[in-house]
């Protein structure tokens, strides 16, 4: 009974906003001064009072700037070392923390905070429920057992359940429309949310998450057919075939993971040590073994929190928060066959910055944006983006829209995008909807009561079947405590066949307008329309064809006649279309033999060019080398010449002296001249 109260007065907590949760959960474990030194250490064991003071350091103080102290005493060392870890984290993630913690240590913390509890507030009685014998309650006509709260006699793990979440074993799956708890048999995964969850077969496999601030990195999978947990074992790939190191799986949450043939692809995500780029992990489930993609192009910048959708062959990134806590709107592809990044550049108003939103594709033409959060607020919004023209609109919503939100879940059946959980930073979402992608149309499918694992933030949401009829499961995800139950819901025929009135009749307006307050008849808004009708045209066509189909029940035989020559029809068509395909492949064969042989022919001619030109350098090179020798024989050639010329005017003049008779014939007198 007192654990139960305890329990209620923790759920009342939940309407404190921050940063008065905060506060009053600093005073609680004793970290405000107020109450005595030792209390957090009283109360908690080591690594979580440990973790708490750094992360209430960290929220009221900002990063770890003091010098690492030098005294030897252990607690002063474990305290340094626990606030400095926390890095960079912004003050207020850091008191979102210290509020998770503190709930996941003491779930009645809140009812034993005498000073934040005023004598006025009312105290919830929570019955407990012994009686076998659960009395039904009536809705809508159909009888549903109700429970009330449930507590564990071991005290180690308190879980409470709604009237709307029951737990009768598989039978209670035959009820529509309503969250049941799965019929869990042996021991639990560890409770966590931003985890990735991925359906193959009759199973879904876990992978990572956060639990208590830390990010995880094991492997879980639950099978549908025994309602059983177990651990996958796995191995590590090479990091590459040059290096037989192993490469260990890095602990991530906020990633997204995706089913690929037999494999698993964990992509993005947050983590301890973060990358300057997405990180791209197979998971082989024939081998058990992890190991990292190879791929081309220019990848996009590490995130998490963003949304990743299968298209065909390719993956579409949107969004997420970057390792620098910025918010991104970027839309990159990934194809899976040539494994090449490619950054889409789109026109029209795309999104805003946004991360923990949920994103769907219609028709493998359109895909579809919805919710999210930023720094301060949360989104109810709906965007568009055509694929093909790679433009972005924004359709007015239709029906029950739902209030804004982030970190909640969402898969498709059909026609129908089914959304739960998230929440607004205040308290979780309770209602789980439904979109008809043709018409966008919202309806509430159901809702529950109480903090239940169903209204948390971060869960994980499959499809996977039971009795040959689709049913939702849900995994995991934070309500003011890490969770890690599963719960089921089975759509009703209302729920996914939607009809719509558009179908026959004109669009109206409303459907096709953009919330562009600016400029309500711009050229932008007519696009949008003509998009919207694009989108419920394909549905009416799909309509037409049903209706046909059910035209021709009466008849049974000739309906099975009409497709069994439809059937063979299309079977000659394809088989048609199998022979042509085969053809143009060996002619692309065969123009890929010539094509090969043309390179092998270019690349010999190219090998004797090489060859030519390294002969050609080398007589360039004997030839400069001869005229530099020239061109010193010039020079020797000219000396020569000048010493030469000195030589032959030195003889002249020596000639030309002995010529005028010596010293002599300068002393005698010159000869008389006879005048007779």
């Amino acid at each position: 009974m007192a654990m139960a109260m305890a329990m209620a007065m923790a759920r009342q907590s939940s309407g404190l906003a921050y940063p008065e949760r905060f506060y009053a959960a600093a005073s609680y474990a004793g970290l405000d001064g107020t109450s005595t030194k030792d209390l957090i250490t009283s109360k908690f064991s080591n690594d979580s009072a440990l973790l708490l003071y750094g992360l209430y350091q960290q929220a009221s103080v900002g990063p770890c700037n003091v010098p690492k102290p030098r005294t030897w005493s252990p607690v002063e060392q474990g305290k340094w070392k626990s606030w400095q870890g926390l890095g960079n984290m912004a003050s207020t993630e850091a008191m979102r923390l210290f509020v998770k913690i503190l709930e996941e240590e003491d779930p009645g913390w809140y009812s034993r905070a005498s000073n934040i509890v005023s004598e006025s507030d009312p105290v919830v009685d929570v019955q407990m429920n012994h009686n076998p014998n659960l009395e039904p309650v009536i809705e809508n006509g159909n009888s549903f057992p109700e429970t009330k709260n449930v507590l564990h006699e071991n005290g180690s793990l308190t879980e409470s359940q709604d009237k709307d979440v029951v737990s009768e074993g598989t039978d209670s799956i035959c009820v529509y429309d309503q969250w049941t708890a799965a019929p869990i048999s042996g021991p639990c995964p560890k409770p966590r949310y931003e985890h990735g969850a991925a359906v193959v077969q009759d199973k879904m496999y876990i992978f990572g998450g956060n639990h208590n601030g830390r990010y995880l990195s094991d492997l879980l999978v639950l099978d549908f057919r025994s309602w059983s947990w177990s651990k996958v074992e796995v191995k590590i790939g090479a990091e590459s075939t040059e290096s037989q190191s192993p490469k260990k799986i890095t602990p991530c949450a906020g990633h997204s993971l995706i089913p690929w043939e037999n494999k698993l692809l964990s992509i993005a995500g947050h983590t301890k040590e973060p990358s300057e780029s997405i990180q791209v992990n197979v998971f082989d489930l024939q081998s058990s073994t992890w190991s990292p993609l190879k791929t081309y192009g220019k990848p996009p910048a590490s995130r998490g929190g963003q949304s990743v959708t299968l298209v065909g062959t390719s993956l579409v990134i949107f969004g997420g928060q970057d390792t620098n806590r910025s918010l991104l709107n970027d839309l990159h592809i990934l194809d899976l066959e040539t494994l090449t990044w490619d950054e889409i550049d789109t026109v029209g108003v795309s999104p805003s910055p946004r991360s923990d939103h949920a994103a769907a594709v219609h028709a493998e033409r359109y895909l579809l944006i919805f919710g999210g959060g930023s720094h301060t607020t949360c989104f109810n919004d709906l965007h568009v983006l055509d694929l093909q023209a790679m433009e972005w609109s924004r359709p007015t919503q239709q029906g029950e829209i739902p209030s804004p939100r982030a970190g909640h879940a969402g898969v498709t059946i059909g026609e129908n995008w089914f959304i739960v959980g998230g929440g607004d930073n205040k308290s979780g979402v309770s209602e789980t909807v439904v979109l008809n992608m043709s018409t966008l149309t919202w309806s509430v499918v159901t809702g529950v009561q109480g903090r239940v694992p169903i209204a948390s933030e971060g869960l994980s949401l499959v499809v996977s079947s039971f009795n040959g009829e689709d049913i939702l499961v849900s995994f995991g995800g934070y309500n003011g405590r890490y969770n890690n139950e599963v719960n089921l819901l089975k759509p009703s025929h209302k729920s996914t066949t939607l009809q719509s009135k558009m179908l026959e009749a004109p669009v109206p307006d409303s459907l096709s307008a953009v919330n562009n307050p600016t400029n309500p008849t711009s050229e932008c808004e007519a696009g949008q329309e003509a998009k919207v009708r694009e989108i419920i045209v394909d549905n009416a066509n799909q309509e037409r064809m049903k209706s046909k189909d059910l035209g021709t029940s009466d008849n049974p035989l000739a309906t099975l006649k009409a497709e069994k020559e439809e059937l063979e029809s299309s079977l000659s068509k394809e088989k048609m279309l199998t022979l042509e395909i085969k053809q143009e492949l060996a002619e692309a064969e065969n123009r890929n033999t010539d094509l090969y042989k043309e390179l092998q022919s270019v690349r010999g001619q190219l090998a004797a060019e090489q060859s030519r030109c390294f002969k050609l350098e080398v007589d360039v090179a004997e030839l400069r080398q001869k005229l530099q020798s020239m061109e010193t024989l010039q020079k020797e050639l000219e000396l020569l010449q000048r010493q030469k010329a000195a030589s032959e005017q030195a003889a002249l003049n020596a000639k030309q002296r002995q010529g005028s008779g010596g010293v002599w014939g300068w002393l005698a007198p010159p000869p008389k001249v006879d005048d007779a």
